[in-house]
């Protein structure tokens, strides 16, 4: 008895017959314990795997399939006697069949056995031509054939190129232009295959057509991807231009599976240009988004989680300044996590999990999508640690401080992610991490209202902001200043509120430039509304403030500042629970206000629960930007409201 996979499934009896294996279930369960490799699948997960939605009887009809298939794989035996191939295993099924009677396991060791030795070439030649099509290329639909067909199509690829290498490194290689211009054309994103047909037409006296197939290497991967070509292929055409090719292989420089970027690549410039705002960072977030499609239209998912990982630009703002991108991006991660399945390689994933947590802002998630996200950041920072790469964990934390919204209270918590951050950006040399742990530093000493170890903070990432070139940062410090003087407005001998008010307004000519709208739309309004609470003054009416995402909570002190009782009634009844963000404590305390202002008992309790845990806190300082003081206030009037109910 044969199987084989690399193609549609079938089984082969010893005479080359074709055994009927029946339907498109029978042959799924085969193919599944095939892709098991000798393990036992248990029976829960092969109707899992079998159904997205299993029926009520699902395992009465996995056992039809199996006994089914015994029949047809051994039809000759006798009843009551024990199967040899599709055996019961404790709680599921195994494949029991030598690895060199399955198509599959012969390809996999005999790449391994390339991969040993050259001498192995002929053997992986001949698992290659065994290659009848895509694997289990007649279970469609199916995840984890999905996968294991993403998987074997990688090694393919990785055998076909590995042949190549071997017969060039052996002096061959005239015979192998016409197949690797093939393979080029099929997967041109590869830089290795390019590299092997360079070599190969030079082997072949074509050392003009060498060049040429260099410079189409070039600008596929420049105008596709956006991906210079790696150091491996930039050496190839200097030596054939110099005529002095070496015999044995040259390195492409792209490690691992697929392809690893080049030293210049679209996302590299994405990530260089972002912390410099305005226009810069608007592009900065055009190209990534064109690299990421460019690179899920070549089909390489290791490619694409690259491209996708690669933009590990800190966030610190819990909004998204463009929510349909970050929408976007968080579906593209998500698909290739889903395709490179829980065994692709630990680091790509643990990247992709981070652009998740990282890309979906609190603020702008349901439910089902904040707990996926918390997920990814749990994930993401778990595989991290495992991977021991200090960058990448880093950006994991990054994803674990923009999940730690969930509600009012956490600063502490930020501040021991901020602590982890700083750490690591000090002793492995990450500029850009170091002022996100400074930034987050800041943040959450203002929201303890601990206004001088903020200022401690400020002062140093505006130092490395300096070195850094990010003009971004001191936007963000001024701020936090006009912040610090607006607290200090209600303190002897402190500026005046009309000074405060000043500084506002400065930081806000400043932001509105910064290419940042959702840092910036509704901040300087509900930064001047803190500042009138803080002297108890009714909220701003000017009819051309521009509220934005925070209309909503100012509604009814802004109807009540008009003398507009029934009207600001109404609103605080329509008013929704504040987003997870960084403004959630400051837009409850604004539903406090106005619940005691207008005597709602019941409003003013909900309000109580939501901020009974940041009592400690400042609200709004947890953004690093703005004050309406002490959270301690709000509560303590709301619970006086409360109780009166």
């Amino acid at each position: 008895m044969r199987i084989d996979v690399l193609g549609v499934v079938r089984a082969l009896r010893d005479d080359g017959s074709t055994v009927d294996l029946g339907g498109p279930r029978h042959r799924e369960v085969l193919a599944r314990l095939v892709a098991a490799d000798g393990r036992t699948v248990t029976t829960d997960t092969l109707v899992d795997d079998l159904w997205a939605d299993p029926p009520a009887r699902a395992v009465g009809a996995l056992r039809t399939f199996v006994a089914a298939l015994r029949r047809a794989l051994e039809p000759d035996r006798p009843p009551r006697t024990p199967p040899r191939l599709i055996v019961t295993d404790g709680p599921g099924y195994a494949l029991r069949l030598p690895r060199e009677d399955v198509d599959v396991h012969r390809f996999e060791d005999a790449l391994a056995r390339a991969r040993r030795s050259p001498d192995a070439v002929a053997g992986l030649a001949a698992a290659l031509a065994a290659w009848r099509g895509p694997a289990y290329a007649d279970v469609t639909g199916s995840v984890w054939a999905q996968r294991e067909r993403t998987r074997l199509e990688e090694l393919r690829l990785e055998a076909v190129e590995l042949r190549a290498r071997i017969l060039l490194d052996a002096g061959e290689g005239a015979d192998l232009v016409a197949e690797l211009g093939a393979h080029v054309a099929e997967h041109p994103w590869r830089e290795p295959a390019w590299e092997l047909l360079a070599r190969a037409l030079y082997r072949a006296g074509r050392r003009a057509d060498a060049l040429a197939a260099l410079r189409r290497a070039r600008t596929m991967l420049v105008d596709q991807l956006g991906l210079d070509p790696g150091a491996g292929l930039r050496r190839l055409e200097t030596d054939i231009l110099n005529g002095s090719v070496p015999s044995e292989g040259t390195e492409a420089g792209w490690g691992g599976p697929g392809v690893r970027l080049g030293p210049r690549t679209t996302v590299d410039l994405a990530r260089t240009l972002a912390p410099a705002g305005g226009d810069a960072l608007v592009r900065s977030r055009r190209d990534r988004l064109a690299a990421i499609r460019a690179a899920q239209r070549t089909g390489d998912l290791f490619l694409t989680a690259r491209i996708i990982g690669a933009y590990d630009v800190p966030a610190l703002w819990s909004r998204a300044d463009d929510p349909e991108q970050s929408r976007a991006v968080v579906a593209a991660a998500e698909r290739t996590l889903a395709g490179l399945g829980p065994d692709g390689p630990a680091d790509l994933r643990a990247r992709l999990l981070a652009t998740v947590a990282v890309e979906s802002r609190t603020a702008d998630l349901a439910e089902s999508e904040l707990a996926r996200a918390q997920q990814a950041a749990r994930q993401a920072e778990e595989l991290a640690r495992e991977v021991a790469d200090p960058a990448l964990l880093a950006f994991a934390l990054n994803g674990v401080f923009l999940q730690s919204f969930t509600r009012p209270g956490l600063a502490a918590v930020r501040d021991r992610t901020g602590v982890e951050i700083l750490d690591l950006a000090g002793r492995h040399e990450l500029p850009t991490f170091a002022v996100l742990g400074r930034l987050i530093r800041l943040q959450s000493a203002s929201a303890m209202g601990d206004l001088d170890a903020a200022a401690v903070h400020a002062d140093a990432v505006d130092r490395l902001a300096a070195a850094a070139e990010a003009p971004l940062v001191p936007v963000l410090t001024g701020w936090f200043r006009a912040r610090a003087a607006a607290a200090r407005s209600t303190e002897p001998g402190g500026p005046t509120a009309a000074i405060a008010a000043a500084r506002y307004r400065a930081a806000e000519e400043a932001l509105q430039a910064a290419g940042m709208p959702g840092l910036h739309r509704g901040l300087f309004p509900l930064a001047l509304l803190g500042l009138r609470l803080l002297h108890d003054r009714p909220a701003p009416t000017d009819p051309y403030l521009d509220w934005g995402p925070y209309r909503p909570w100012a509604t009814p002190l802004l109807l009540l500042a008009q003398d507009r009782g029934e009207e600001a009634r109404a609103a605080l009844a329509a008013v929704p629970a504040p987003p997870r963000d960084h403004m959630q404590d400051a837009l409850w305390c604004l539903t406090a206000r106005a619940a005691v202002r207008l005597g709602e008992p019941g409003i003013a309790a909900g309000a109580v629960a939501a901020l009974r845990d940041a009592r400690a806190e400042h609200a709004g300082a947890g953004s690093g930007m703005l004050t309406l003081g002490p959270v301690a206030r709000y509560l303590a009037e709301a619970e006086e409201c409360a109780a009166s109910g």
